[in-house]
């Protein structure tokens, strides 16, 4: 008994510089943020006054928000499926061959390693000059559009630049999962006469279930908090036709009028959708996995 008391004090002593950077920088500013929504502050004055719910029915009415949650949802729904196929695929093709494996985990998973602030301002350079060039030059014809001015195109190039940047984190996680998995199962599969293909979805691919998982749920919060890839790409443009909904927080507490109180109104709103939309895969996938 003394043992375990000395165990979970040690532990607890270990855990506690990263619970107090987590309650100062994510716990209080959260809660914090909650009760000014319940004020008109505009973040630099000292004095404000309490609103109650008056910013939460505003939010009702907002058009541009609204949008911005639409555009969101779209954004969300592509890129978990793009981000995660892709990532499980690399991460497959890989794991299948017998060298070079450090080689190509460094080189798909390099990206994640560049802020994608910096990665947002390189590949604007790629869109609006090097495949006008290409196709200018090379004949390359079906590269020559407005990538950045044409909503549709806007929202390929967004979701291209976020999926370059989050596919190599994803992919290695599922590639711990795979290497996880007992050979000796696929060797089974395989003697009793299953392809590649049954032998991957009938064995693989229920038993990193798990890693699904966890890269659903990250891949999920970070699209709905998507913001520097479509701050340095479009700036939430052309009009408001790729606008965020963080963008549209971040305008509403920084630009213009400078309604701190309302922004943060705006993002209890979006606190409480993307607690919604988690808790409901997490339940779906944990029940996936307990049908196993």
């Amino acid at each position: 008994m003394k043992n375990a008391r000395k165990q979970n004090l040690s532990l607890l002593l270990f855990c506690t510089p990263a619970l107090i950077v987590y309650i100062l920088f994510k716990l209080y500013p959260a809660l914090s943020g909650v009760f000014y929504s319940l004020t008109n502050w505009n973040g630099l004055k000292k004095t404000y006054d309490f609103v109650g719910l008056a910013n939460f029915r505003e939010i009702l009415t907002d058009t541009y928000f609204w949008n911005a949650m639409g555009f969101t949802f779209r954004y969300v729904i592509v890129m978990v499926l793009v981000s995660n196929v892709i990532a499980l695929t690399l991460a497959v093709a890989i794991e299948s061959r017998r060298r070079a494996k450090g080689f190509y985990r460094t080189i798909f998973y390099m990206p994640n390693m560049i802020s994608m602030v910096i990665g947002g301002y390189m590949w604007m350079f790629i869109f609006t000059k090097v495949l006008y060039y290409m196709a200018d030059n090379w004949g390359w014809r079906f590269l020559d559009h407005s990538w950045i001015g044409d909503p549709r195109f806007s929202f390929l190039a967004i979701i291209i630049v976020a999926a370059w940047g989050a596919v190599g984190y994803l992919m290695i996680i599922y590639m711990a999962a795979l290497q996880g998995v007992p050979a000796n199962l696929k060797e089974a599969a395989s003697m009793d006469g299953a392809n590649a293909w049954q032998n991957f979805w009938k064995i693989v691919f229920p038993l990193i279930r798990h890693a699904i998982t966890i890269c659903v749920f990250w891949s999920l919060n970070a699209g709905f908090q998507v913001f520097d890839v479509i701050y340095t790409l479009t700036g939430g443009g052309p009009g408001r036709a790729t606008q965020s909904v963080a963008l549209n927080i971040y305008e509403e507490a920084f630009k213009g009028n400078i309604r701190y109180g309302y922004a943060t109104a705006k993002s209890t709103v979006l606190f409480v959708i993307v607690l919604v939309v988690t808790a409901i895969q997490l339940k779906v996938t944990s029940r996936k996995e307990q049908e196993l």
